[in-house]
């Protein structure tokens, strides 16, 4: 390779050359100056990726919505023809769009501060230093670091590779991972499954290859979701259903109340106002809004708004062993000598054939091996903590030739070392089932340390080279080096907490099956003391999934697998979430309803994870999946009410407009009903804690009670009114006023089924509901206020024992109801 005589800022060069990031004089990456220069001139990677809507975003998304420009043109023509309490029903819209914007409001807040927490933070090398920055302050022909598990920030092009290999599946689908070679292109978005490098940025900001995809996996989004597409369903239905009726109602209204058009106008917006379930999309907007903000105080960042819903219908709950139920560190509690020889192929030689010196022999080599290894996993940190001493690559006449570090398709890592006495030899380090031959002596004493919940790596010394297909060939085993996990203190009582929920929890993990069974049984886990291999699994399509449907825990689990494994359970219609932190984990997170990735782990994972916890503490999960529950639950029980409100409306319209009567209410009356019976409730119904795991038919579940509903309290109302009507036809306000009570009372009757099962506050709630509307019927000045009058005693006693009889109708069609939903 070309070198220039001299080193100069690459501004100089022509678009799309750099050089000198390739150089080795350049390994010490940009200077101060440099870097300012590149600030200066614009070259830095600016491009922001918000975890939430703009301000701006949530106030349009509230505000200028269907339904509120029907509602305020019915405002403006209340302002029109008077009087102002008729307009009641605008300052209600007014009060929930502002609930709706303060609640998003909250919930950016917390979004947006918990992702610069989670926020990854890659290396350069600056000034010959390795130094973390902001993914923002990286800049043109930065020379940034990788190691397992990071993700590439932007645009580059190799300059160090150390056995560098690059997932690029989610840019490009092609699962297996692509070894990188200095001068290889790398793509923003992907990210490092084996080994080490460095690469030269060359495109960063909006040029970037991620940024042109715009990082949807970073980003607040609303995708589809059950919930969502059933509202907009049932919103849909009832536009095409309003606007007809809207139109009959205007024409019957005119033609009875003829004289007093005013009147006619305000019964007509009466008849139409409470068609609108506006306060639906608002509830359902605020659950999911609180649901982050109460979730970002447990340190838990919701990445994709509808993942609270998924997890109410998570049904099955897939945990990596490593970083979920053991803690990350790892401590080595033996180092077993294997004294009984036996190879893969041709002798390893005499060299060390002295067993008294071996063991001592295997102490130096583990600490070479560990030195050599950049970014060392779990495992071989213990081994540094136990046999390392700093020395780097060298150390009492070892010499590092070659290192490969570990691969989870490998399973094992290892070094060509040139030893002591001259001879040069690889010494490979991982999985004694994959390193060792079926039937080898020392596998019985690995499964009986792995029965123990124990981790055991195999030390084995090979004449193959490194770089050979398979150095392994010929491997002498030396030594296994067992290794304890520390289990997590909260992960037995959550395995508990989701048993007792009905939720199945499986291990999926690489580490063998008998040693995760061990750690799984341990904590207590149902199924535990019978363990799969996952090389074991059958092809067959049908019979994979049926093991994976019976199976509990799962051991030596390829990525691969993982992810085959999630697909297998879906096909039996089970919604899984996948908890992980390794890159090991991602296919199965990006595949899984739901992907939980710990705050801890690669950024590659909380790439494609919908939730993050960032306090990696897995005992956050029963909270989270509460969460679901309670903001599904709830919208479902309140759906049902607002839906009832809409059925009955639309059925007293159809009434009016049949029979040519004044329609019952004006739109205050429609007010305090809604605000009492429905509004007020649903608020309180929406935030209250809900368990029941969430089921598919969720439009078909609220249809259901919400139309028999609907239509028995229209029908109730409208037969209490035309019955006052007939014993006082021209006494308008007096037969409003009972229909006002006989509507209030069965939808009083609607709240009190849909409020079960009772505890105190909600008795307390709905006793203060019809506290509330008898204040307004005996207090004066608001009965004047609201033009309520009951006279006499036989038209209200009527009105109550139509009530009482819808009612007990009610009762009947929801235990009916009730009775086809169990079974």
């Amino acid at each position: 390779m070309m070198q220039p005589a001299e080193d100069k800022p690459t501004g100089d060069q022509p678009d799309g050359a750099h050089p000198l990031g390739l150089l080795p004089g350049r390994r010490g990456g940009l200077t101060s100056a440099e870097v300012a220069e590149r600030v200066a001139r614009g070259e830095v990677n600016d491009v922001p990726v918000r975890s939430s809507r703009s301000t701006r975003e949530i106030v349009r998304a509230n505000v200028f919505t269907r339904f509120n420009a029907i509602i305020g043109v019915m405002f403006a023509i209340i302002l029109i023809v008077g009087p102002l309490q008729d307009g009641l029903f605008g300052l209600v819209i007014v009060a929930n769009t502002a609930i709706g914007i303060i609640q998003e409001l909250r919930a950016k807040k917390t979004l947006d501060s918990l992702a610069l927490i989670g926020e990854a933070r890659p290396q350069v090398r600056r000034d010959g230093a390795a130094t973390q920055v902001a993914i923002g302050e990286i800049v043109l022909d930065d020379t940034v670091l990788l190691g397992i598990g990071d993700k590439v920030i932007v645009d580059g092009e190799v300059t160090e590779a150390d056995g560098l290999e690059i997932d690029e599946s989610l840019l490009t689908g092609e699962p297996d991972p692509v070894l990188k070679h200095p001068g290889d292109a790398v793509m923003s978005g992907s990210f490092v499954v084996a080994g080490a490098g460095a690469f030269t940025a060359t495109k960063v900001g909006r040029e970037a290859y991620a940024a042109q995809l715009a990082e949807e996996a970073s980003r607040f989004t609303l995708v589809k979701s059950e919930l969502r597409t059933g509202i907009d369903s049932i919103l849909r239905f009832i536009t095409w259903l309003l606007v007809p009726t809207a139109i009959g109602l205007i024409i019957s209204q005119l033609a009875v109340e003829g004289r007093d058009w005013r009147e006619a106008v305000r019964r007509m917006i009466a008849g139409i106002v409470p068609m609108v379930p506006e306060g639906l999309v608002l509830l359902t907007s605020v659950a999911f809004a609180i649901g982050v903000v109460r979730l970002g105080r447990k340190q838990c960042l919701v990445q994709e708004l509808p993942a609270i819903e998924g997890l109410a219908r998570v049904d099955t709950v897939c945990l990596d062993k490593t970083g979920t139920l053991t803690e990350g560190g790892m401590d080595v509690v033996d180092l077993r000598i294997i004294t009984d020889g036996g190879d893969r192929g041709e002798p390893a030689g005499d060299a060390l054939a002295e067993n008294g010196a071996l063991k001592e022999t295997v102490k130096q080599a583990l600490g070479v091996m560990a030195g050599a290894d950049a970014r060392p996993n779990p495992s071989m940190q213990a081994v540094i903590d136990a046999y390392g001493d700093g020395s780097g690559e060298r150390r009492d006449g070892w010499r590092v030739i070659e290192a490969m570090p570990f691969s989870s398709a490998r399973k094992w890592s290892g070094v060509q070392l040139l030893e002591p006495r001259g001879e040069e030899a690889s010494w490979l380090l991982g999985a004694p089932d994959v390193l060792l031959p079926a039937g080898h002596p020392a596998l019985a004493e690995v499964d009986e340390l792995g029965a123990q919940g124990l981790r055991v790596l195999l030390l084995g010394r090979s004449p193959v080279p490194l770089d050979a297909p398979d150095p392994a060939a010929g491997l002498r085993p030396l030594a296994l080096v067992v290794l304890r996990q520390r289990l997590r203190e909260d992960a037995a009582d959550t395995l508990r907490y989701f048993e007792g929920q009905r939720v199945q929890a499986k291990v999926i993990s690489g580490d063998s099956a008998v040693s995760v069974g061990a750690v799984a049984a341990h904590l207590g886990l149902p199924g535990a003391d019978h363990p799969v291999d996952a090389r074991t699994l059958p092809g067959d399509p049908q019979a994979f999934a049926d093991t994976a449907e019976r199976t509990t825990v799962f051991g030596r689990v390829t990525p691969q697998q993982k992810r085959e494994l999630v697909g297998a359970l879906q096909s039996r219609g089970r919604t899984v979430a996948m908890t992980g932190d390794g890159v090991n984990d991602v296919l199965a997170l990006k595949d899984a309803d739901i992907g939980v990735a710990m705050g801890s782990g690669s950024d590659a994972t909380k790439a494609v994870a919908q939730i993050v916890l960032l306090n990696n503490s897995f005992a956050v999960m029963p909270s989270v999946v509460a969460e679901g529950r309670r903001v599904i639950g709830n919208i479902e029980r309140v759906a049902g009410l607002f839906l009832v409100k809409t059925v009955y409306s639309v059925l007293l319209a159809l009434l009016v407009i049949f029979t040519h009567s004044p329609y019952p209410f004006l739109p205050r009356h429609s007010t305090v009903l809604s605000t009492l019976t429905i509004g007020v409730p649903a608020f309180f119904l929406a935030l209250a804690p809900n368990n029941e795991r969430a089921r598919t038919g969720f439009v078909r579940r609220v249809l259901r009670f919400a139309i028999p509903g609907g239509v028995i309290a229209g029908t109730a109302t409208f037969t209490a009114y035309a019955l006052a009507r007939a014993d006082h036809a021209t006494d308008l306000e007096s037969d409003t006023s009972v229909a006002t009570l006989t509507l209030f009372l069965v939808a009083i009757w609607v709240l009190a089924i849909v409020a079960r099962p009772y505890n105190w506050w909600r008795l307390l709630l709905i006793g203060t509901m019809c506290g509330a509307f008898a204040l307004v019927l005996t207090v004066p000045w608001l009965s004047d206020f609201f033009q309520l009058s009951l006279s006499g005693t036989r038209d209200p006693w009527i009105g109550v024992g139509i009530a009482l009889i819808a009612g007990v109708v009610l009762e009947v069609v929801w235990r009916i109801m009730r009775r086809r939903t169990d079974h």
